[in-house]
């Protein structure tokens, strides 16, 4: 099929599996050339730090506030509802709810290879 139709209320919501309260909702298995996915982010959790080694990515805030930690030495930024983050490869980012109301990001990253990434400490 050419094609595939995701519903909101269609969407299956699945645990990310490492304790952080965080669910994916999965678009990646329905595309060939690139990735995306939807995530939710409950008040207070945070995704890992790293970089990844070839893959850019778009972030696109579709509910709530992204608090993002970009760079070395980290820089916080907070980019609000319909705001949009681009991160090219190579640079460290970390990814938090910083805000009391659920966060939910549509994330989009081109190659679809995951050509792995390299992990840091976290930023408090």
């Amino acid at each position: 099929m050419g094609y595939t139709i995701f519903r909101q209320n269609e969407i299956e919501w699945e645990p990310r599996g490492d304790g952080s309260g965080r669910t994916i909702g999965r678009l990646s298995d329905s595309m060939t050339r690139s990735r995306a996915n939807i995530w939710r982010y409950p008040s207070g959790t945070r995704g890992k730090r790293h970089a990844d080694h070839v893959q850019e990515e778009v972030f696109v805030v579709l509910d709530g506030t992204l608090t993002a930690d970009l760079g070395e030495p980290p820089e916080r930024h907070e980019v609000p509802r319909g705001g949009v983050l681009v991160v090219q490869p190579g640079t460290i980012l970390q990814l938090r709810n910083a805000g009391d109301e659920e966060l939910v990001l549509f994330i989009y990253g081109a190659p679809p290879e995951q050509a792995g990434a390299d992990f840091f400490d976290d930023v408090p």
